[in-house]
């Protein structure tokens, strides 16, 4: 038996999320039946974290324990040919040991919300980011944002379905940028709750209209309290970018 590890990227506009879902499709059981097809094993992929519906995927990392004997890169290669036509592709793979778990020895994740600030419609990038018509000040968003890192209770930008034992995370980053018509949201920890970035998010967005200001934020972070939140984002801009392991740099 060897435990692969996979680096994966995905579309998730055509998912219910990563998880394996009763009610439609998702990027698990996309992988877990390319898997099936390729090695006759019912296997389970497990990831580092947990997408929504309609989230994407630039670097998942994820493993599987297969009992075949194949190389990695022909692994890679066959479960590759079996994804098309779903937009799932494993990007790397490689041999791990048998204690390293893609979620639970996983020290870190990063995400990035991408946002188009502009009236026109979104044409091929539908789905793929937030369009916002109002004019957005990133500066004040990214201002705004220091607000939340570090260590908080982040009980209002916590779902209502999260599942997470606790609402006390450490946020590592929360940072704005901008080129062009393209704001640019990054988040980084070692965990997160249930919609909390995309809920950061909305937050921020008033913030760069000009509709909340940094003090707002801090009210809505100290309420602990989810109807304080301002917004959430839809889902179509957020993307998981990153995760981390121990050695990694």
């Amino acid at each position: 038996m060897t435990r692969f590890a996979f680096t994966v990227e995905f579309d998730g506009r055509p998912f219910m999320g990563w998880q394996r879902q009763a009610h439609g499709p998702s990027v698990q059981q996309a992988i877990e039946d390319a898997i099936a097809s390729v090695t006759s094993e019912a296997v389970a992929v497990h990831a580092a974290g947990r997408t929504d519906a309609g989230v994407h995927g630039i670097a998942m990392r994820a493993h599987a324990d297969i009992a075949k004997e194949i190389a990695p890169f022909r692994l890679m290669e066959a479960l590759n040919a079996r994804l098309r036509p779903d937009p799932v592709a494993i990007l790397a793979c490689e041999a791990v040991a048998d204690d390293w778990h893609a979620r639970f020895s996983c020290t870190g994740r990063s995400y990035v919300y991408r946002i188009v600030n502009r009236r026109a419609p979104l044409t091929w990038e539908n789905g793929l980011a937030w369009r916002v018509i109002q004019p957005l000040d990133a500066a004040a968003m990214h201002g705004a944002a220091q607000v939340l890192v570090g260590l908080h209770d982040f009980t209002t930008f916590r779902s209502v379905h999260c599942q997470s034992a606790s609402p006390v995370k450490t946020l590592d980053r929360l940072s704005v940028e901008r080129e062009g018509d393209r704001v640019s949201i990054h988040a980084a920890a070692r965990s997160f709750l249930h919609h909390q970035v995309r809920s950061m998010v909305g937050c921020l967005a008033m913030v760069g209209m000009g509709r909340w200001s940094a003090d707002d934020l801090r009210a809505a972070l100290e309420a602990r309290d989810r109807a304080a939140l301002a917004l959430n984002a839809p889902p179509d801009g957020l993307y998981f970018v990153r995760a981390t392991y121990p050695g990694e740099s």
